[in-house]
């Protein structure tokens, strides 16, 4: 076996009575695949005070997992012929629409189906490979379970253009997120540093500059509201940090939808609920390397999204009927009326 990545220690939330030990890391570890925990735990390196584990192993809050990945070498990447949504090609570079669950780059941990095994299929090798051997065409990234837009460069000279246009804030970035609870105002800026948290490496959380945290920014909008359940916004970044439309909604109060790192809990009252983070990488605008012509890149939302948005419509409404029925006065009934007098009756 080949060498190993460096072994991650895992310590289980509290509250959490007794959950299998795949399950566990799978949900706190996102930008991993199951294919790769699943060759974790059939290597041997998922372990508990030193004690091998196996998928099905119960394992409670408190305790502390130790796994390790295979490290991926060069000679694995091949060419997979995985489809992809390309809203836009041409000789130079791609634009795709990501599908959320796919990684972008091989790493530890990964399997064979990220997004740069099917560029490798598509491009049939011609990528740039400033990026190097793992991640040829790849100028910038998005997280596993976002979906959306997402730029690839074909040469070195778009790849260099493109990261350019990067590094200098000179592209326009708008995301759709689905938080939860009615936003007080209908629009914000949020100007909060983001750096690694301390006390859980995975995750970000607002840094002071002075602590090691990285300047960004995050102008956000109500695009629609379901009631007091949640909130579209359109999130529009200035800088690139990683989870940073997540770190700076949920320091507002709206944890995107889904996002169970950043402590999305389910809803009760949604019938169906959400298997990832509702983040959708929608609007891109932005110079081409080559001809500086404007390229102005739209991506629908996907299925799940969509779905999800006709939901909390019903829900909302569902919810506003409820409490309009609630609020309705109640018609005092005042003194009853006495019978009709008849002269013939006597009413002592």
């Amino acid at each position: 076996m080949g060498p190993f990545h460096v072994n991650t220690l895992y310590t289980v939330p509290d509250g959490i009575r007794q959950l299998r030990a795949d399950k566990a890391l799978s949900l706190s570890h996102r930008d991993h695949s199951r294919v790769a925990f699943r060759r974790a735990f059939d290597a041997g390196l998922v372990t508990r005070r030193g004690q091998v584990l196996v998928p099905d192993t119960p394992v409670v809050g408190g305790d502390v997992l130790e796994f390790s990945f295979p490290d991926l070498k060069p000679a694995d990447l091949k060419a997979v012929d995985i489809p992809l949504d390309v809203i836009f090609e041409d000789k130079h570079l791609l634009a795709v629409n990501k599908t959320a669950g796919m990684i972008v780059h091989p790493g530890a941990g990964t399997g064979e189906d990220t997004l740069v095994h099917a560029l490798l299929a598509h491009c049939k090798g011609g990528l740039s490979g400033i990026g190097g051997v793992e991640r040829p065409g790849i100028v910038h990234r998005l997280d596993r379970e976002t979906s959306g837009i997402i730029l690839v460069a074909k040469s070195d000279k778009a790849h260099r253009g493109l990261a350019e246009q990067f590094s200098e804030r000179a592209l326009q970035k708008e995301y759709l997120a689905l938080v939860t609870g009615a936003t007080a105002l209908m629009s914000g800026s949020i100007r909060k540093a983001i750096g690694r948290n301390k006390q859980h490496r995975h995750k970000m959380a607002p840094v002071e500059a002075e602590q090691g945290g990285r300047d960004a920014h995050t102008d956000w909008e109500v695009v629609e509201r379901f009631g007091p359940v949640a909130t579209l916004v359109r999130c529009t970044i200035h800088t690139g940090r990683t989870h940073q439309i997540r770190v700076h909604m949920k320091s507002l109060g709206h944890i995107l939808l889904g996002d169970v790192i950043y402590g999305w809990k389910p809803d009760p009252g949604l019938p169906k609920q959400p298997e990832r983070v509702m983040l959708h990488a929608e609007h891109l605008v932005f110079a081409h390397p080559l001809t500086h012509k404007t390229i102005d890149l739209r991506a629908p939302l996907p299925p799940d999204m969509t779905a999800m948005l006709k939901q909390l419509r019903k829900v909302a409404a569902a919810g506003a009927k409820a409490r309009k029925l609630i609020a309705q006065p109640v018609k005092p009934r005042g003194k009853p009326k006495p019978p009709p007098f008849h002269p013939h009756e006597s009413r002592l």
